[in-house]
């Protein structure tokens, strides 16, 4: 159940409050929080969007390897690049959990707080990722402001 739009085509406006930072103390799961408002809704939700840090470290290995990225750090000075590929995981994590967010706004979400846990839609998201993944370059890209 990939999806094929952008984020801003569904009828909920989402912004990203904060994340990726761990669950918990000595936790292996990172999340990332959303704020979430359905046009029809009075007020919006907190969504937190939980992925295993094992597996997110291999989608955000993914996607610094993709082409547009490479080639954008290799037009920064040295100093310059250090610090936007630091950036690049959060950027990517960011991006990817947002996805996994549209996965769940697609089948609907109730007006009320909520967690996605790291163990659901985990094979969804890696097929969105993949499907995605000109998306989440262009995330990554825009937040260090390489775009061509």
């Amino acid at each position: 159940m990939a999806l094929e739009t952008p984020p801003g085509a569904t009828p909920y406006r989402v912004t990203l409050f904060f994340g990726p930072e761990p669950v918990d103390d000595g936790s292996t799961t990172q999340t990332c929080v959303f704020n979430v408002k359905k046009r029809s809704w009075k007020a919006g939700i907190q969504v937190s969007v939980d992925i295993a840090a094992d597996h997110l470290a291999g989608l955000q290995e993914a996607m610094r390897r993709t082409a547009p990225v490479a080639r954008a750090l290799e037009r920064l000075s040295e100093e310059d690049r250090t610090d936007a590929a630091a950036r690049i995981p959060d950027l990517a994590a960011q991006a990817i959990a947002w996805c996994k967010l549209d996965l769940r706004l697609a089948i609907g979400l109730p007006q009320e707080n909520q967690r996605i846990p790291a163990e659901e839609l985990v094979a969804e998201l890696n097929q969105a990722v993949t499907t995605r993944q000109e998306y989440v370059v262009t995330y990554i890209l825009t937040e260090l402001d390489l775009m061509p």
